[in-house]
């Protein structure tokens, strides 16, 4: 055994896949850390402030064979090269992954060279690179256990999904520096971290409606929303972005979101209920197959985006305003589906791997 054991990350592209990541490293102080990443990518604005970030140009395959998916595999066989030597040179130890394109060629080098590789699956249903690199791996923890049935049984270890350590404070509630009376029902609404314009648009309709019942809104309408300006009300509170989301979830009465993974499990862990909309175009719709995960414990209301009208969301809006005992019992539902340990789970299976 090394007396400092150096680590490459491979994690790139949205919260979903960084956040959980950044959680784990958190909980490997002994560790020597670099990361892999992808240019222009959030990893970019994330990981420098505390970690080396390497990058390499590599992208899926989305669409039939031809010359691009040629030009693909011209990539995927470039950035093999690079994580191997990448792996080499800095005399790594081990990889871990949280999936997506650039698992691949992580997993790929790491094999190649011999070293250990963990990979972890935040999704319900396992993403095509996961299913497929899965048998490569040494480990495979999952962040839902329904997610096991499409995984090698010999390596899948449930660990749900890690979030960032102020999700777990409960406290931290009293930090929230936004003007919202205290006795106010509060509904966040938010997509994510690429956000979501067809939910946004939704939500400014129906919210006069809620304003005359009282409620607050918080609406995280991302950077891409030509209309986010387009509503002013007293009650309603429009942001890009908002850093300090773990107090926000805590003190909501309602969340609107899409579900992507990481979204979900920071709602579960802050006891949030909520109304789930799953982004229709995520890869073989993987977002419903999480949602499901909620609503088979009546921690959610899950709606298709191309079945919700302004009528059904509004109305379901107000009806749950008016339950309070029904939003509680979501909220305790909503803690069965996620470890609020998951970070130190992950980081005891690692160690396991790569101290053998």
């Amino acid at each position: 055994m090394v007396d400092t054991i150096r680590l490459l990350i491979a994690a790139s592209g949205t919260g979903g896949h960084l956040f959980p990541a950044i959680a784990l490293a958190e909980k490997l102080p002994g560790y020597q850390i670099e990361w892999l990443g992808v240019p222009n990518r959030l990893e970019t604005q994330l990981v420098p402030k505390q970690y080396k970030l390497n990058t390499i140009s590599v992208e899926g395959f989305q669409k039939g064979f031809g010359i691009s998916s040629l030009l693909t595999l011209g990539k995927l066989v470039g950035s093999v090269i690079a994580v191997r030597k990448l792996l080499k040179q800095g005399n790594f130890q081990g990889v871990f992954t949280t999936g997506g394109y650039i698992a691949g060629p992580s997993v790929i080098a790491a094999r190649s060279l011999g070293l250990p590789v963990i990979l972890h699956e935040s999704n319900a249903l396992p993403g095509k690179v996961t299913r497929f690199f899965g048998p490569w791996c040494d480990a495979v923890a999952v962040g839902f256990d329904v997610a096991a049935k499409y995984l090698p049984k010999s390596k899948v270890i449930y660990t749900s999904t890690p979030v960032r350590s102020q999700f777990l404070d409960a406290e931290i509630v009293s930090t929230l520096d936004l003007s919202i009376p205290p006795e106010a029902p509060l509904i966040v609404v938010f997509g994510g971290s690429q956000g979501a314009i067809a939910v946004n648009k939704l939500v400014r309709s129906c919210s006069p409606a809620w304003f005359e019942a009282g409620a607050y809104v918080v609406h995280i309408t991302g950077d891409k929303d030509e209309e986010a300006g387009s509503l002013q009300h007293p009650q309603y509170i429009s942001l890009p972005f908002y850093e300090n989301m773990a107090a926000l979830l805590r003190r909501a009465d309602l969340a609107i979101s899409r579900s992507g993974a990481g979204s979900l499990t920071e709602l579960a862990v802050c006891e949030t209920p909520a109304i789930l909309i799953p982004y229709p175009f995520a890869a073989e719709d993987h977002q419903t197959y999480n949602a499901n995960v909620f609503t088979a414990v009546n921690a959610a209301l899950l709606f298709k985006q191309a079945e919700l009208t302004e009528d059904i969301l509004r109305s379901e809006v107000l009806r749950l305003l008016k339950s309070p005992d029904e939003l509680r019992k979501m909220g305790e539902n909503a803690k069965t589906v996620a470890l609020t340990d998951s970070a130190e789970k992950l980081a005891q299976l690692l160690r396991e791997v790569m101290e053998k």
